[in-house]
């Protein structure tokens, strides 16, 4: 599990970009606080950050004619099978998102992506 540098949310191949959304939807879900060590720097955060950089990864997905489920784009949505925030609060949109999206982070992904065989410029 990652969170792609969100620079590279449209450059993403379609495996990629359609699995960072089943890893984001898991993590607004049931995932939210289970460690894993890619990923467990989100755990700092409000969820609302999460909920975020998830719109960006369903705006590029609609961009390119995907249908993700509109429920989604609520923030206090977690899926089917979790029960919904009742006071998200919601947060100013930062740049980065998240802190650790960083040039060196950015370097991390691209390489991770070159070690599939993925090679954006």
């Amino acid at each position: 599990m990652r969170l792609w540098h969100e620079q590279l949310i449209d450059k993403l191949p379609r495996q990629q970009l359609l699995g960072q959304h089943r890893e984001l939807a898991a993590l607004r879900g049931n995932g939210w606080g289970r460690s894993h060590a890619t990923v467990d720097y989100v755990f700092k955060y409000s969820p609302y950050k999460l909920f975020q950089f998830h719109q960006l990864v369903i705006q590029e997905m609609l961009r390119r004619g995907y249908e993700p489920d509109k429920l989604w784009c609520q923030a206090n949505y977690r899926g089917k099978n979790c029960q919904p925030y009742q006071h998200l609060t919601a947060l100013l949109l930062t740049d980065p998102i998240y802190p650790e999206h960083n040039d060196d982070y950015l370097k991390i992904c691209l390489l991770n992506l070159a070690n599939k065989g993925i090679h954006l410029s």
